[in-house]
């Protein structure tokens, strides 16, 4: 549980970032890839862009996933050179790709043959040229929730596989591009390395297709989608690295000189934070009891529109003496004040015995959190601020 006397003392809601965690986390992967000099971690910025994260992410070492040319801007503002930074994304618009040539960025991971050909012809009107991996669909089904599973051939994301040979044959064609290599993602928040072993046997596949068609990729990215423990972040607050990165080196048949890329992004970030939030009311209804916070689906989106758990303890109970009620426990709904009835973090829920005024926290938040905010009812964003 987060020690309410380390809060800073600003308004609600919030989110706090404990930064010593995330240097554990990043040592963690350190740890486990250091001994690979072909192997490169590029953090997907998407989980989290608040600058002062990114910037300690930088100096570790590591390179950027990005998805759009904001995220590449955060990227190359926070520190991170612009020959470790990757381009993803289904949509990038001209002016986007334009931006990046002229920040000549690593690479970009190709979607489709369409984007392709907008790439080229941006390329040939800055007399520059494009580096570019392809994203191919694997049709690889993922143990997670479905609106963040990616690599089925139902996903709007990459490349079939079957049109692979075909597409690469056409980028070594065009006079401005660069083939470099193939990139994958099957989805996140995954938590059994069945998933990403059947990722690396149909790679190999792939591997063995392009070889025999002549072709060969300088470049593997496996993308990222490890999960994390929403249920115990005190238990487990760095993920297993150690089993998702041994699958990979054991799984993978690289070719001779092939670089890896990893682009991992919750499990980077997601355990170090929480968002906090204060008790506006405690309301009993006819068969339920309502805690009322002032965070709500425009502060954290993920319980409403994924059916996310976060888990949720009560901050000023803890500090109460056994004497003024901490061991007592009910059981609420913990709603937001947004005018929509699906502004609900969990349902049936035990607390302590919970007042008004009282400091809530929504762990394992720092992923997908504060990025994904909004101003609808016209509320004001949440800010971020660091625990040192």
């Amino acid at each position: 549980m987060l020690d309410i006397t380390h809060l800073p003392r600003v308004q609600t809601p919030y989110y706090i970032y404990d930064t010593a965690l995330l240097a554990r986390t990043l040592d963690a992967i350190k740890a486990e890839t250091c001994t690979h000099d072909h192997w490169h971690v590029h953090y997907a910025v998407k989980a989290n862009a608040h600058p002062d994260i990114l910037r300690q992410i930088a100096a570790a070492g590591f390179g950027a996933d990005c998805v759009s040319f904001g995220e590449v801007q955060a990227a190359l503002d926070a520190g991170f050179p612009a020959s470790e930074i990757v381009f993803a994304g289904v949509g990038k618009a001209d002016w986007e790709i334009r931006k990046a040539l002229k920040a000549d960025i690593a690479m970009f991971n190709v979607e489709s043959l369409e984007e392709l050909e907008v790439i080229h012809e941006i390329a040939t009107l800055l007399n520059t040229r494009a580096r570019v991996s392809f994203r191919i669909n694997p049709d690889v089904g993922a143990h997670t929730l479905a609106h963040i599973t990616t690599g089925k051939a139902e996903n709007k994301f990459g490349i079939a596989k079957e049109d692979m040979v075909r597409v690469v044959r056409e980028a070594q064609q065009m006079a401005r591009i660069d083939f470099t290599g193939l990139h994958f993602h099957i989805g996140s928040q995954l938590l059994e390395m069945d998933d990403f072993v059947a990722l690396c046997t149909r790679i190999n596949e792939l591997q063995d297709e392009l070889e025999a068609a002549g072709l060969h990729a300088d470049n593997i990215n496996v993308g990222g989608g490890l999960g994390i423990d929403y249920e115990a972040p005190d238990t487990h607050p760095v993920p297993d690295f150690k089993a998702y990165f041994q699958t990979f080196a054991a799984g993978l048949r690289l070719r001779a000189g092939q670089q890896l890329h990893f682009e991992l992004g919750r499990s980077v970030v997601a355990q170090m934070g929480s968002l906090i939030t204060r008790v506006l009311y405690v309301k009993h209804g006819t068969s339920k009891h309502f805690v009322i916070v002032d965070a709500g689906f425009t502060d954290l989106i993920r319980p409403a529109f994924y059916g996310a758990y976060h888990k949720v303890e009560n901050l000023s109970a803890a500090s109460r003496t056994a004497s003024q009620e901490a061991t007592e426990e009910n059981i609420y709904d913990v709603v937001g004040p947004i005018c929509e009835s699906s502004d609900v973090f969990v349902t049936d829920y035990a607390l302590p015995a919970t007042r008004r005024g009282d400091l809530i926290a929504l762990r394992s938040a720092g992923a997908y959190g504060e990025i994904m905010a909004s101003r609808y009812n016209c509320r004001e964003l949440p800010k971020g601020y660091l625990m040192e």
